[in-house]
This record gives structure tokens, C-alpha cells and sequence, in this order.
């Protein structure tokens, strides 16, 4: 028996990502390479500076949904273009020609192993924090003041960085804030999951910490986490805590609610709010989140837009594109932080190079729907001018200058610097093939951080920056969180969205649009029209609408739908792309858009019957999961916790039911298994 708890004590400390004090060998996996030996390491500036970086983000192994590094500070990485403006595709912004088996319930199901309950960064930014903060407080460490105290700010900010990432992957989380000793039961004590709300708080702190010692003007600038950036991460932590726990209340997924499985454990069962009630911190994060976001928002001008697509180097450059482009957007002040690409340093991508093909990838047809004219009026309205969809190229004229900007139309250039004979869009978007590279899914491809530089092209060669933090987020997380918690639109939150509306060049009196506003029309296409399965305001609507439009392929969109709840309404909702069954039709050359076919492995489109747009997911119907359309269930708002979790902190490693750890609502504690009732 002794020896199967100590093989499970082993078992367990690797299930939490090593929490125990390690021994050389592992603390120098966490160093940059260096003669210096681990006792005298952590004793210097420069020591400090190359810690923390390593736990940004490895340019080589990132993963946006990687258990144990999709917490750091996202990028572009890997040789097939991924990157996190990605996390759009599979929402009702954009797509490739399948979707995610979140929307089949059933489809997703419980891991026997592994799982975003892990703690392997957070272990090591806890060694870190351990070690630096005692000897920073004694002013032990040698090196620029400053500095110094900038490193220290960047470990509690990637601490919250990580632990953000988690509460939004599995809510209710373990608060482990040192190093453990290799001991079962004090592991089992530290597996025990804190309330949601807790877990938020306990950022918000660490992000307070962050901001005290933080400068936004470090050595390398906005390559490194800054002040700003950390405003911006606590307004951001806060607004999707507060809008989780307003629309997800009354159900098992906010503490205290309904069935909230956390009751069912001793630790948690008299839980009682730090505030007094669940409405009470709903307020908390809410007025956490106006003031860090008016803080920045104040403090920081949007980039200009000049109205001109450029597709020749002797027409105007416009900022606001190229910021977005560039593979050294510091001179924006509205970015707040990017990440540096370089191809001697083995950290270059090949983002472009594939949007350049279309990567199978668009924008959806509910995505173009959304935006509104320059006029201020929804496409739908009687005077708004819309041309009509017809044609893509059609869908930009008098149109929001987002839309047009970041959307790729047939015939408009490819690339103009460093190439002799620019190419352009294909007239006939290649919407009839199923190659992963060189097709799209919808017709309206993808164009935000899309470089017309040809050098960005090349496979493996791209530099272009992503930018991770911007000014914009913070004059909309104002604008949000005033609104959600006042239900009125104040004078700063007035002027920030009067700022945004005038630089996306349409009607800044945002009234116009919210007296056109039909709800009807407006949930037939976007998601966010809803919450909890009933439709909102047309105010509290427009306001997630400029969020939508502001963020075209930056990839907020699914992380908004959680917390607003807007999912609880999809029962068979079908994707759709450019209209294909009209006049556009006869850019293809005959035999090429085929549907219909005995043999439906022959159709290279969706049928005519079914609708005059292009449906993705309905070209063939068998092996094809989402023929039928997309569904959601309460459940997978939450990810599962993995078995091999409840086993390792377990009594006898076999009994789920004696472990500290409760699974998530609607989950089975058994492998291989889908959301309860599905």
C-alpha cells in the first residue's frame, strides 16, 4: 500500500505540473542556457529580464490550445500559418469548410489524460515570484532600479496571464501561489478548486502588483509587457468576469448557482461572496473594469484612418492597415504590445504566405451582414444604401471602412512592394475546392495583418508583427461595462464610441443605429444578439456589435460568446458564405460549382435548394458531423476536467468520488464520454 501511494504521489505531483520544489537539473530547464549556477542565479537585472521572456512564449513550440503553453502571450507560429487570430474560425465570424465538435453535442468528450488542468508555467512563475520578490523587497538585486522592478511586475502578469487562461478553460481553479513539497497530502490540498470569482479576484490582485512595479517604457519596448498592457489584461479579466456572472447566473456555472458542483465538496459548500452577493461582484468587476480601461482608453489615441486602401507605393499609406501589418508596429501609439518576429532568430511564420492562397479559410456571410454603411444604417434599412451582395466586391461599397479594409475582394492586389508584376484576388474566389491551401471556405477572405509586402509571402519567411494588446479594446471594454452595469451610456463612454465609430468612418451618432435596429433581423446572423437564449437590447446589442466589427480577425469572438451566454440558441444554425447561386455565377468557368451530383462526392458547392449562398458545411452529408447544422449545450461553455486528475488526488487512485476535485456541470467523471444526456 505504502509503495502504491508513493508511485501515486509521483503520479500526482506531474498531474500538477511539478509543484514541488525541484531539483537542479529541472530549475535549470527554466533559465536561459548560462554558466551561472542556480544559487547565484536570479541575483541580477539581466537574470530577471531573460526569466520572464522565456515565459512569454517559445516561438517554436506555441500553441494557442496547448494544454500547458497555451497561456502564454499568443503569436503567430508554426509552419502552416497558424496563429490565435485563428480562435475567429468556427464562430459565427468566420470558418474553414468544417466546424468544431463543440457544436455536436456529444462530439466532445471527457479525456482520460492531460487537459488544461495543468500548472506547469504556473510553477515556475511561482519559483520565480518566490525567489525575486524577498530579494527585490531587500533591494538585493543588482541592476537598474527600474528595471528591476519591471522584471518583478512581468512575473505577476504572466502569472495572471496564465491563470486567466485557465479560468476561462475550466472556471473554478486551484489558487497556488508557491512551490509545494513532494508530499500527497499537501498536493491533494492544493488541488482543491477555488470559486470562479476567487480565481478572478486573485488575477486582479496579481495584475495590481504588475502595475505598481511595471514601466511602459521598458528595454524593448513594446516587444515587453508594460504598464498599459497590464491595465488593459485587468479590464479585459474583468469585463468577461462580470458578463460571465451576470448571464451565466441561475445555472451551475457561476458559484452558489443551481447544482454548482462546488457545494458538493466540504472546502466549498458554505461558500459565501467576498461582496455579499452574486450581484454585489458582478458590480466589483464591472467597476474594475471601467476604471483600468478609462485609465488607458485616457491615455492613448486610436491610430488614424485615412480611408485609402493602398495598393501602389505611390498612394497614401493608411496607419491604420498597416498597423496591423508591419513588422514593427512601436511607433502606433495605439499599440500597447506585439510580438517580434525575425527570421535569423528562427522565429519568422508563414501567416501570410497562406492567407495569400486563402487556406481554406473566410469571413462568413453573417460576418459581412454585421457591418454597418458609413451612413450609420444596418444593410437591412430602407434608406441605408446597400448594393447588395450579389457580387463580393459589391458588399464594401459606402460600407463601414473595417469591412473594407480587412476583407479581400476579388481583384483587388495581392502584394505591391518587392514584386515585379503584383498579383490580384481571383475574380472567381476558389470557393469549389477542398484544399486546405489553396481554396476559401467563403469567398470573403481574411485580410486583418496581411501584409502587401511579397518578401511576407514566402513560405517561412514572414516577419509581420501580431499585435496582442491595443488601445481600442480598453474605449470598448469602457464603453461595455458602463453600459452593463448603469444601463445608460455615459459622457466618457459617449466620446470613446463616438472615437471608435468616426476612425471605422461611419456616422458617429451611434442613435441613428440603434433606432434602425431590427432584433429580428439582426439575430438571424449574429449570435451576439443573444443572451441566454433571449434576445438583448438594441443598445446593449450595438455595443457588442462595434465590438464585433472592431476585432474582424483578431480572434475575440468565441471568448465574447461564452461570457455573454450567446450560444444557448443555436439548434441547427447554418453557416453560410458569398452568394454563389446569382449573377456572380458566371465568373466561373462551366462545370466548376457543382452540386447536386448522385454522387455527392462530386459536388464542389452547396445546392441551390438548400440557399443561394454558399454553405460550407453542407456540400457533402456524409462522414460530415455538421451537415445539419451547429448546436450547443450548456455544458460546453466549460471544458472537462480530465480523469487522470481525479484519479492521482484520489484516496486509493481508483475512486473519482474521494478525489478534492469536482468535475465541471453537465461532465461525466468518466473518460471518453460526452456531456451528460447527449
Amino acid at each position: 500500500m505504502r509503495n502504491k501511494i508513493l508511485k501515486k504521489a509521483a503520479g500526482f505531483a506531474m498531474g500538477m505540473g511539478v509543484l514541488f520544489v525541484s531539483g537542479c537539473n529541472d530549475f535549470l530547464d527554466v533559465t536561459p542556457p548560462s554558466q551561472i549556477s542556480p544559487e547565484k542565479y536570479l541575483w541580477d537585472e539581466a537574470h530577471l529580464a531573460a526569466y520572464t521572456i522565456k515565459y512569454y512564449a517559445d516561438y517554436n513550440n506555441f500553441n494557442e490550445n496547448s494544454h500547458d503553453k497555451g497561456g502564454q502571450l499568443p503569436s503567430h507560429y508554426g509552419s502552416g500559418g497558424e496563429t490565435f487570430y485563428f480562435n475567429d474560425l468556427a464562430t459565427d465570424n468566420a470558418t474553414t469548410r468544417g466546424s468544431n465538435n463543440r457544436y455536436v453535442p456529444g462530439l466532445w468528450r471527457v479525456g482520460a489524460t492531460g487537459g488544461h488542468w495543468n500548472f506547469s508555467n504556473i510553477y515556475a512563475l511561482n519559483q520565480y515570484l518566490e525567489t525575486v520578490v524577498p530579494r527585490f523587497e531587500e533591494g538585493q538585486i543588482t541592476g537598474n532600479s527600474q528595471n528591476v522592478a519591471h522584471y518583478v511586475g512581468e512575473g505577476y502578469f504572466l502569472r495572471a496571464h496564465e491563470y486567466f487562461y485557465r479560468l476561462r478553460k475550466v472556471g473554478d481553479f486551484p489558487i497556488i501561489t508557491n512551490t509545494k513539497p513532494d508530499n500527497h497530502e499537501v498536493l491533494v490540498e492544493a488541488s482543491k478548486r477555488q470559486p470562479r470569482n476567487e480565481v478572478a479576484r486573485f488575477i486582479l490582485e496579481d495584475l495590481d502588483k504588475a502595475i505598481e512595479l511595471l514601466t511602459d517604457n521598458p528595454v524593448g519596448g513594446k516587444t515587453r509587457i508594460t504598464r498599459n498592457t497590464a491595465l488593459l489584461l485587468k479590464a479585459r479579466v474583468a469585463l468577461f468576469e462580470g458578463t460571465w456572472e451576470k448571464y451565466h447566473a441561475g445555472t451551475a456555472l457561476v458559484p452558489n448557482g443551481p447544482g454548482w458542483p462546488g457545494a458538493s465538496k466540504d472546502y466549498n459548500k458554505n461558500y459565501s461572496f467576498p461582496s455579499g452577493s452574486l450581484d454585489g461582484e458582478i458590480e466589483f468587476f464591472l467597476n474594475e473594469a471601467m476604471e483600468a480601461a478609462a485609465e488607458v482608453a485616457d491615455a492613448v489615441q486610436l491610430t488614424e484612418n485615412n480611408q485609402v486602401i493602398q495598393e501602389a507605393a505611390d498612394q497614401p499609406a493608411n496607419a491604420y492597415y498597416n498597423m496591423f501589418a508591419t513588422a514593427n508596429p512601436s511607433a502606433y501609439p495605439e499599440v500597447l504590445m506585439y510580438r517580434e518576429h525575425d527570421v535569423a532568430l528562427g522565429r519568422a511564420h508563414s501567416y501570410n504566405h497562406y492567407l495569400y492562397h486563402g487556406a481554406q479559410k473566410g469571413y462568413t456571410r453573417q460576418m459581412e451582414q454585421s457591418f454597418l454603411m458609413q451612413n450609420g444604417l444596418p444593410v437591412y434599412a430602407a434608406a441605408s444604401g446597400y448594393a447588395g451582395d450579389d457580387y463580393i466586391q459589391d458588399t464594401k461599397v459606402d460600407r463601414d471602412w473595417r469591412w473594407r479594409l480587412f476583407m479581400k475582394a476579388p481583384g483587388e492586389v495581392k502584394a505591391f512592394e518587392n514584386i515585379a508584376n503584383p498579383e490580384r484576388f481571383e475574380t472567381a474566389p476558389v470557393v469549389y475546392s477542398s484544399d486546405g491551401k489553396y481554396s476559401t471556405s467563403t469567398g470573403y477572405m481574411l485580410g486583418k495583418g496581411y501584409a502587401l509586402d511579397y518578401n511576407m509571402q514566402i513560405l517561412g519567411q514572414d516577419i509581420t508583427a501580431p499585435v496582442i494588446f491595443r488601445a481600442a479594446e480598453a474605449y470598448l471594454i469602457y464603453l461595455e461595462a458602463s453600459y452593463e452595469l448603469k444601463g445608460t451610456i455615459d459622457s466618457k463612454a459617449d466620446a470613446y464610441w463616438r472615437a471608435i465609430r468616426e476612425r471605422a468612418g461611419i456616422n458617429p451618432d451611434y442613435s441613428v443605429t440603434i433606432a434602425a435596429t431590427d432584433m429580428a433581423q439582426e439575430a438571424l446572423v449574429d449570435w451576439g444578439a443573444y443572451s441566454k437564449g433571449e434576445m438583448v437590447d438594441a443598445t446593449l446589442f450595438n455595443i457588442r456589435r462595434e465590438r464585433r466589427n472592431e476585432f474582424i480577425g483578431e480572434g475575440f469572438r468565441y471568448s465574447d460568446l461564452l461570457r455573454w451566454r450567446a450560444m444557448d440558441q443555436l439548434n441547427g444554425f447554418q453557416i453560410e458564405g458569398m452568394k454563389i447561386w446569382g449573377p456572380v455565377n458566371a465568373e466561373y468557368e462551366a462545370g466548376i460549382l457543382i452540386a447536386d451530383q448522385a454522387d455527392e462526392s462530386k459536388n464542389t458547392v452547396s445546392s441551390p435548394s438548400l440557399s443561394d449562398y454558399l454553405r460550407p458545411y453542407q456540400i457533402v452529408q456524409s462522414n460530415n458531423n455538421f451537415y445539419n447544422g451547429l448546436f450547443f449545450t450548456e455544458a460546453h461553455y466549460l471544458e472537462p476536467i480530465a480523469i487522470q486528475h481525479f484519479l492521482i488526488s484520489s484516496e486509493d487512485g481508483e475512486d473519482v468520488n474521494t478525489s478534492p476535485i469536482y468535475q465541471n456541470p453537465g461532465w461525466p467523471t468518466v473518460a471518453n464520454q460526452g456531456p451528460i444526456g447527449h
